[in-house]
């Protein structure tokens, strides 16, 4: 079954949620994101995404309070990317309590280095591809590489990766539906878990996902329209089912 993953991005201390990932077209939707996890954990929730923006684009943690807070506050599990280029930046975030810690721009940099981090975290770790046009980028979506996502995605589960994240950055905070042909390519690819995201909107978005029948498709992580109250978790999980 899909599991529905509200997503909290951070950035200047802030719930905020960003078009295409574009620093400069962001939206504050909340000044005190441990209320908006609790508030989603309120509504259903049983997985948390959160995604330290600043971090990511200056290449260290930045919101490690605030995330410590997060996962204080609720009993759900909580998965933590955005800056995490270093083995101590990501034993820090976990010992805060985080259950997954998401690396990307490392994975792509230096696989002999992300084969030594899944030899020392195992499944508390997992790797985000971020895609354009198939095509894998890096560095907080601002640089595009050479790489194609599903080429990334084979090589990282020969490295005995647990799970991977697969964000379609044309979609992601657009509203306009999920790049479904993108995710079921990833999902046949390899054999490891796969969460998507970018672009989920509706209940018919996460009943196309479930048709893909890719049994190693495992989550879904949904954010704008939840905060724009498109739709509710509620309603998502439903469909999941």
């Amino acid at each position: 079954m899909i599991t529905v993953i509200p997503a909290i991005d951070l950035k200047d201390g802030c719930c905020v949620r960003l078009q295409q990932g574009r620093m400069d077209d962001s939206t504050v939707y909340s000044k005190d994101p441990v209320e908006m996890a609790k508030h989603w954990v309120a509504e259903g929730a049983e997985y948390l995404h959160v995604v330290d923006l600043d971090g990511a684009i200056q290449g260290r943690p930045v919101h490690k309070e605030a995330i410590t807070r997060i996962v204080a506050a609720v009993k759900i599990p909580v998965e933590v990317g955005g800056g995490l280029r270093t083995d101590d930046d990501i034993k820090a975030i976990l010992d805060c309590g985080v259950s997954r810690a998401i690396v990307g721009t490392r994975a792509f940099a230096d696989a002999a280095t992300l084969k030594s981090v899944v030899r020392k975290f195992g499944a508390r770790v997992a790797v985000g591809i971020d895609a354009k046009d198939g095509t894998v980028r890096i560095k907080g979506w601002v640089e595009t590489t050479g790489m194609k996502a599903v080429d990334l995605a084979a090589q990282i589960d020969m490295m005995r990766v647990k799970t991977i994240i697969y964000t379609d950055t044309a979609t992601d905070g657009m509203m306009s539906g999920t790049n479904t042909a993108a995710v079921a390519e990833i999902c046949q690819k390899v054999r490891c878990d796969v969460i998507a995201s970018g672009g989920i909107t509706s209940v018919e978005d996460i009943k196309s996902l479930r048709a893909l029948n890719q049994r190693n498709l495992i989550g879904a992580i949904v954010g704008k329209a939840l905060y724009e109250q498109r739709v509710s978790v509620k309603e998502l999980i439903a469909a999941t089912k």
